[in-house]
C-alpha cells in the first residue's frame, strides 16, 4: 500500500514528475502574474465601461455645443441683409438720406424692391418676398416716411427696423410714421410659438424612433414604418390641440398645421432609422448634429433668416427643421401663399431616409422572423 502512495511523497531535490526543483514555482508565476496594460485595455475595450466612458464625453460636448450653437445664433442676432418695398421715390435728398443712415444704424443692407403702388408692396409681404414697406410720400414740398413692418414675417427683423428707423429719422430730419402691416397673434407676442413646435415634433420624432428601437425591436421594418406613421400622426395631432385648443396660443389653421407637424416627426424619425441602419448605436450622433446642433439654430424659427449669418441661413432652409418652420409659418400667417418649397425639402430627407432603412433593413437592429414560432419548433424536431 505504501508503494502505491510513493508518487504522492514529495522527493527532495525535485517533484515526482521528475521537473527539477521550483519547476512549480514557476507556472505557478506564470498563471498568477498581474496582468500588463495592453491585457487591461483589452479588458477594458471588451467590458461595457468603455461605450459608458464615450458616451460621457460625446454628451458633455454635446450640451456644450448644444448651448454653444442656439447662444451664437440667437443672443446678439445682426442683420446681414433685409429685403424691403420701397413706394414713392427714393431718389429725393430726403429719401436717401434716410435709406442711408437706416443702413448705417443696422449695418447691414438694406436691399429696396420699388414698387408702383403699396397694393403691389402689400402683396410681396404676403408672398413673403419683403419683411417692411418704406413709403416716401412729398407733402407740401417736404418728403414723410411710412415704414410698415411685418411682425408675422419675422418679428426679430420688424425689432430692429422699429427700433433703428426712429433715431435715423430724427437725425436727418424727416418726419415717420411706424405701422405694421402683418402682427402676430395676440396669444404668441415673440413669435417663437412656430419654433416651440417645431422643435418638439422634431426632437420627439426621433426620440419615438429611438424607444421603438428599444422597446418594440421585434417589429419588422414594414410594422417599424407604420410605428413611425402613427406615432407621427397621434404625436403631432396632441402637439397642435394642445398650443391650440387648450392653450390658445395660436389659432391654427387645424388640419394643414397638424398634417406639417406630421411629416416633420416622420421625417425626423426616419432620418434616425436610417442613421442606426448605417451606424448602429452611435445613430443618436449624426442624429442630434444634424436636426438640433444645426437644423433648429437655423430654422428662422427664433431669429430670422436676415438676422442668422448668411452661410447658415441658406443652409437651415434645406434642412427639416427649417423647412417645417417655413411651412408652418406660412400656414399660419399666410395662408393664401403656401409655398411647395418647404414641403419639396422634408421629402427630400424622408424618401431617401426611408429607402436606406428598407434596402439595408437587414442591418438594422432588431426585427424577427416571419415564420411563427410553433413552425420553426416543428422545423427543429423534424431536423433533430
Amino acid at each position: 500500500m505504501a508503494a502505491e502512495h510513493d508518487d504522492d511523497i514529495p522527493h527532495p531535490g525535485g517533484s515526482h514528475t521528475g521537473e527539477p526543483a521550483g519547476g512549480g514555482a514557476r507556472h505557478g508565476g506564470e498563471h498568477g502574474r498581474r496582468p500588463g496594460l495592453r491585457d487591461r485595455w483589452k479588458a477594458f475595450t471588451d467590458s461595457p465601461y468603455l461605450p459608458a466612458v464615450v458616451l460621457v464625453f460625446i454628451l458633455s460636448a454635446g450640451a456644450g455645443l448644444f448651448a454653444g450653437s442656439y447662444t451664437y445664433n440667437m443672443a446678439n442676432p445682426t442683420p446681414r441683409h433685409i429685403p424691403t418695398a420701397v413706394v414713392g421715390s427714393d431718389a429725393v435728398p430726403p429719401a436717401r438720406a434716410f435709406t442711408a443712415g437706416l443702413e448705417k444704424a443696422l449695418n447691414t443692407s438694406i436691399a429696396l424692391h420699388p414698387y408702383g403702388s403699396r397694393a403691389a408692396a402689400l402683396h410681396a409681404v404676403e408672398e413673403q418676398k419683403v419683411f417692411a414697406i418704406i413709403t416716401f410720400r412729398d407733402s407740401g414740398g417736404r418728403t414723410t416716411v411710412r415704414m410698415d413692418v411685418a411682425s408675422a414675417a419675422g418679428q426679430s427683423v420688424a425689432q430692429v427696423l422699429t427700433q433703428a428707423a426712429p433715431k435715423v429719422a430724427k437725425a436727418v430730419h424727416v418726419p415717420l410714421t411706424l405701422g405694421d402691416v402683418k402682427p402676430l397673434q395676440k396669444g404668441d407676442p415673440r413669435g417663437l410659438a412656430i419654433f416651440y413646435i417645431t422643435l418638439a415634433a422634431v426632437i420627439l420624432g426621433f426620440v419615438g424612433a429611438i424607444q421603438l428601437s428599444v422597446h418594440a425591436r421585434l417589429l419588422t421594418p414594414f410594422e417599424r414604418i407604420l410605428a413611425i406613421v402613427a406615432n407621427s400622426l397621434l404625436g403631432s395631432f396632441t402637439i397642435a390641440a394642445v398650443v391650440d385648443w387648450w392653450l390658445g396660443a395660436l389659432d391654427l389653421p387645424f388640419v394643414e398645421s397638424w398634417l406639417i407637424l406630421a411629416f416633420t416627426m416622420f421625417t425626423s424619425g426616419m432620418v434616425f432609422t436610417m442613421f442606426n441602419t448605417l451606424v448602429g448605436r452611435w445613430a443618436m450622433l449624426p442624429t442630434w448634429g444634424l436636426m438640433v446642433l444645426l437644423g433648429n439654430p437655423s430654422s428662422g424659427g427664433a431669429v430670422s433668416w436676415p438676422l442668422l449669418p448668411s452661410l447658415l441661413g441658406r443652409i437651415g432652409q434645406w434642412l427639416p427643421p427649417g423647412a417645417s418652420v417655413n411651412a408652418q409659418h406660412t400656414a399660419v400667417y399666410f395662408g393664401d401663399a403656401q409655398h411647395v418649397f418647404p414641403f419639396l425639402v422634408l421629402l427630400m430627407w424622408a424618401a431617401p431616409s426611408t429607402a436606406v432603412f428598407w434596402v439595408w433593413r437587414h442591418r438594422h437592429p432588431g426585427g424577427r422572423d416571419r415564420a411563427p414560432a410553433h413552425a420553426a419548433s416543428a422545423d427543429g424536431g423534424a431536423g433533430a
